[in-house]
């Protein structure tokens, strides 16, 4: 693997994280009392819309495969999305994307409880260290409905990742996307009409522009993740953190206390630990194989 290759993947990594946290600065930028369900349903109905042009990748005769599994994934998601949207408009932007990296963590522990991965010492240290770290920023004096809903969408995150296991292969993501949020849009509507907020086309414009940042961040990561080894440059999806800093300061005037720093990197360090770790095993086994 050539060091410009991997190069090449950072760069995209970092892009696509750039790409999503302005997903996430728009959804900040919403108006306290907006209609939630209606946001998630018109950008949800959005990302439909913007990979039919992609549709070429479906494959048809296996168009519903797995589509219970996809149900439950897709409901998982829109429940996501929904505590999302709450953390963002009442949190600050890097504390709220701060509590969504305790995702990998909760990873390790579903690994364990449902397919009876075994934890290695250093996964262990960083489940406890992340943990205590969203205690760190929270303070418990500051728990409140949007850090619950933060951690809400954690473990969306969570579960959304792991049932990606259990999707049909042969589909492609842009089939799993595709059939994902058009499962959604039924529920989405039924709850946006039970909501009972007026139409307001300004979130049209909120919706469109975070589902075109939230999508090109999909397609980053998958191009970056087509060319390398997760495990080699998976620490660069941790620029996130570092895009929600700036930007939070850049747009909203949000300065990080130093509880923010320290409980971030109790976060953020052992899972770049793990990725190291992962990456040198990878090294070693590829020392070890003979040249054919």
């Amino acid at each position: 693997m050539s060091g410009k290759t991997i190069n090449s993947a950072i760069f995209l990594l970092i892009l696509g994280n750039a790409l999503a946290i302005l997903s996430d600065v728009f959804i900040k930028m919403l108006e306290p009392g907006t209609p939630i369900f209606q946001f998630a349903f018109l950008r949800c109905l959005i990302t439909v819309l913007l990979l039919l042009p992609l549709s070429q990748q479906i494959n048809r005769q296996q168009l519903f495969a797995g589509w219970k599994m996809h149900w439950l994934r897709a409901h998982i998601h829109l429940g996501g999305i929904v505590c999302m949207v709450v953390a963002l408009m009442h949190l600050p932007l890097a504390t709220a994307n701060a509590i969504f990296y305790a995702a990998p963590l909760i990873v390790l522990v579903f690994s364990v409880m449902f397919f009876g991965e075994k934890l290695t010492p250093l996964s262990l240290i960083a489940v406890i260290s992340g943990f205590l770290g969203i205690l760190v920023i929270l303070r418990p004096v500051e728990v409140n409905w949007a850090a619950a809903a933060a951690l809400g969408a954690a473990f969306a995150l969570a579960l959304s990742a792991l049932l990606v296991r259990k999707l049909p292969r042969s589909q492609s993501t842009v089939h799993k996307l595709l059939l994902g949020y058009l499962l959604i849009l039924p529920t989405s509507a039924l709850l946006a009409w039970w909501e009972g907020g007026g139409w307001n086309p300004e979130l049209l414009g909120y919706a469109l522009a975070s589902a075109i940042f939230i999508l090109g961040y999909n397609i980053t990561v998958l191009l970056a993740y087509q060319q390398v080894d997760a495990s080699q440059v998976t620490s660069a999806e941790y620029t996130g953190l570092i895009w929600a800093v700036a930007l939070g300061w850049i747009f909203f005037a949000e300065v990080p206390d130093l509880w923010f720093v320290i409980g971030s990197s109790m976060i953020v360090i052992p899972l770049l630990l793990i990725a190291w770790r992962q990456g040198r095993k990878r090294s070693f086994r590829l020392a070890d194989k003979p040249l054919s």
